[in-house]
């Protein structure tokens, strides 16, 4: 009987030494896979993997040896403003900066930062978290590691990083709050105009609703002082020399002729034409200006129609000449003018 005890003994004690041999080798392994992921060119470190210091390292093919570090500190730009104000010519003219990376809509931030407010302005939910131990330094934090995860990690890697989400501009105190060293570019363009990639079955909602999200965030960019530059679109595209020279020095940015030719680089237009269907603004021309106020307080008249915006510079004038060839096709007349598509 004694003799049975100590076997059952010796082998429970086999089992349970097999069982610690193999998790332990288990964890060796992946410790190991870990470490070789982090060596290869082109990996990305977790925020997790470096004790969450809100850093994440990428390695390009260009230069292994000098590997790109971002954090919460580093110079990022923020692209924003109404839909269809040209936040897509701002973001390709940028993106073709050789030292810039911007890339397509994320989507995600913006919605993101809405739901951060809406935890924000209400005080029953506030309470709630911060009795759970969710408070604003948590939130802060979490909303820095997230942001910027998306920022990076949705393209390709670059000296500058920005986002052209427009809508994202509504929350950029906050931003600016989070991101010590970003600047932002709020793109304005006449609210009539703006309107006619909206819903048009009441011009009315249509300019009411412009007026709101724009007096929110121009309110928010003349705040941020010298970190928040106005853009307006129409003399972007009328000058855009003259402009890209102005935005470039404000973002510590080197000058480079390639964002002038923006159109080069792209396949395809910067944006979406028109509808066919859009109807005329002279439907509200009478009371323009008692529905949307912030036209004329961002210098455009109400009752112009058709507006003026001044005249274009000499080779604006030269590519609206260009586009008249007959061998011009209409789509690469709107990738070099970026007009009327712009977003």
């Amino acid at each position: 009987m004694l003799g049975k005890l100590k076997e059952n003994l010796l082998v429970a004690c086999l089992v349970i030494s097999s069982v610690t041999v193999f998790y332990l080798g288990r964890h060796a392994m992946e410790c190991h896979h870990r470490f070789e992921e982090r060596s290869q060119p082109g990996g990305v470190l977790p925020l997790s993997a470096l004790g969450g210091s809100m850093r994440t390292t990428l390695r390009t093919s260009q230069n292994l040896s000098a590997p790109f570090v971002y954090n919460k500190d580093m110079p990022l730009i923020f692209i924003g403003g109404v839909p269809r104000s040209g936040t897509t010519l701002m973001r390709a003219m940028l993106d073709a900066h050789p030292d810039v990376r911007c890339g397509e809509e994320t989507r995600v931030i913006p919605r993101i930062l809405a739901m951060k407010q809406m935890w924000s302005r209400s005080g029953r939910e506030k309470m709630r978290l911060d009795e759970a131990g969710v408070t604003d330094e948590v939130l802060d934090a979490v909303m820095q590691a997230f942001l910027l995860e998306i920022i990076v990690k949705h393209g390709e890697p670059a000296s500058v990083l920005c986002n052209k989400d427009p809508f994202a501009l509504k929350s950029l105190s906050y931003l600016a709050k989070i991101f010590p060293r970003a600047k932002f570019l709020l793109m304005i363009r006449d609210g009539k105009v703006t309107i006619a990639g909206f819903d048009l079955n009441s011009y009315r909602d249509c300019l009411t609703k412009w007026n709101r999200a724009i007096e929110t965030m121009y309110t928010q960019c003349l705040d941020a002082a010298d970190k928040c530059l106005p853009v307006h679109y129409e003399q972007l595209v009328l000058h855009p020399e003259k402009w890209m020279w102005t935005l470039l020095k404000f973002l510590d940015i080197p000058w480079n002729d390639a964002v002038l030719h923006h159109e080069d680089l792209i396949g395809k237009a910067a944006g979406v034409s028109l509808s066919k269907v859009e109807r005329s603004t002279d439907q509200v021309i009478k009371d323009m200006a008692v529905i949307a106020p912030m036209l004329s307080r961002l210098g455009y008249d109400p009752h112009a129609n058709p507006p003026n915006y001044s005249q274009p510079d000499p080779k604006v004038l030269d590519n609206t000449r260009r586009c008249r060839r007959p061998m011009f096709s209409l789509i690469n007349c709107f990738v070099l003018l970026s007009i009327s598509g712009a977003q």
